[in-house]
């Protein structure tokens, strides 16, 4: 029978090792919520920028395509587990730590949660790069394996966006030539609204004048967002532009259903470690806290990947959806860490500059954003460690 101070010892640890595996769901779950807040509204965006559909039908029908891809990253995804554990980035022993994941979850989350507030779409795989470097310099004393880093993250990373501004533009301008070979054309509207004016109102006895705003009728002809452009003509009988809508729906379906499957994986790593419950319930739990985070926190994303972009019409906004549908599966069924929010906004990107609305003040504001997000997960986390520590 083991001595008085022994068994202490012992139920000290368990007792530690038992919080500290809380604490690390805890952790993940704010990881998860902070994920559906940035990344959720991304699948659907199109939607909404291209007037398809309002926002609140949008992140419903995003949510649920992102909950049931969640619900299958278990059988199709298995690899994504593995990678974001850690292992081989960091010696084998950090890997199995819960205060090292503890400190990637809280770097992570974070950093995601401040770009959600201020209506940045960042990559979430791009903030656990970085918490997971950050952490694991600190506590490995700069023992982090470069060549595992470049290969398996940065090099993803780097090439996902410019494939999908390719392949975006590509699908775009092939099926803008196929339109209009087929004869298709579009009905055009006129928008007749209120538009604001400054007048300048001179001052008696004073030579300054006062600007005052008024609203005055405006009338114009216009392919922007606000002026809706609609298909005319039937394919199989059905008629072009209802055809084109259904289609727009299932494809950013799609498109959520690959961002579930792809980022539910990258979360539920950090879990790998706790052995208290199944990491079925780990996944479950991942997939909840991620859908809950869409439908309360997506507004400003909303905003800036629905109309800040690029303006699109109901071509370019399926065109884009396509591009990104296709390149996130292929990269979650090979275990490559690429990022959803990366390839949306690639793929965003490209057909605006096909289509000559691009943003580009915008974009470089996203740009500058991603830039960001490494030193800043990597710092928070490396700070959360010493602190756990």
């Amino acid at each position: 029978m083991p001595p008085p101070a022994y068994r202490y010892r012992y139920a000290s640890n368990s007792h530690r090792k038992y919080m500290l595996s809380i604490l690390l769901f805890l952790a993940v779950c704010f990881l998860a919520y902070s994920n559906g807040a940035n990344d959720n509204f991304k699948g659907v965006a199109t939607l909404f920028g291209s007037n398809t559909t309002d926002y609140k039908t949008a992140i419903r029908w995003g949510t649920f395509c992102t909950l049931l891809g969640s619900m299958c990253s278990l059988l199709l995804a298995q690899s994504l587990l593995r990678s974001f554990s850690g292992k081989g980035l960091v010696p084998s022993e950090l890997v199995g730590s819960e205060t090292f994941l503890f400190a990637v979850a809280i770097g992570a989350g974070t950093t995601v949660l401040i770009a959600t507030l201020t209506g940045l779409p960042i990559s979430t795989t791009h903030g656990l790069v970085g918490a997971l470097v950050g952490s694991g310099l600190v506590a490995t004393a700069g023992s982090v394996n470069q060549q595992v880093l470049f290969s398996t993250f940065v090099v993803p990373l780097l090439v996902s966006p410019l494939v999908a501004l390719c392949l975006g533009a590509l699908i775009y301008s092939f099926a803008r030539i196929v339109r209009v070979r087929s004869g298709v054309t579009k009905e055009w509207c006129i928008c007749l609204g209120q538009e604001q004016k400054t007048v300048p109102i001179p001052q008696p006895y004073s030579m300054l004048a006062v600007d005052a705003t008024r609203q005055e009728l405006a009338i114009s002809v216009d392919e922007q967002i606000r002026c809706n452009q609609r298909y005319v003509g039937r394919f199989l009988g059905i008629n072009l532009q209802s055809l084109v809508d259904r289609v727009h729906f299932l494809s950013a379906g799609v498109v959520s259903f690959a961002r579930g499957l792809n980022d539910t994986p990258k979360i539920a790593a950090l879990l790998l470690v706790v052995h208290v419950f199944d990491i079925r319930w780990g996944l479950a739990a991942v997939a909840i806290t991620m859908a809950m985070g869409g439908l309360l926190n997506a507004r400003k994303v909303a905003e800036t990947m629905g109309h800040r972009i690029t303006e699109m019409n109901h071509g370019q906004a399926v065109s884009a959806n396509i591009a990104t549908g296709f390149l996130v599966i292929v990269a979650s069924r090979f275990g490559l860490p690429v990022s959803t929010t990366h390839v949306s906004v690639g793929a965003l990107f490209g057909i605006g500059i096909v289509g000559r609305s691009a943003h580009y003040r915008s974009v470089a504001t996203i740009l500058l954003a991603w830039v960001i997000t490494l030193p800043c997960a990597g710092t928070i986390a490396a700070l959360t460690y010493c602190l756990v520590q």
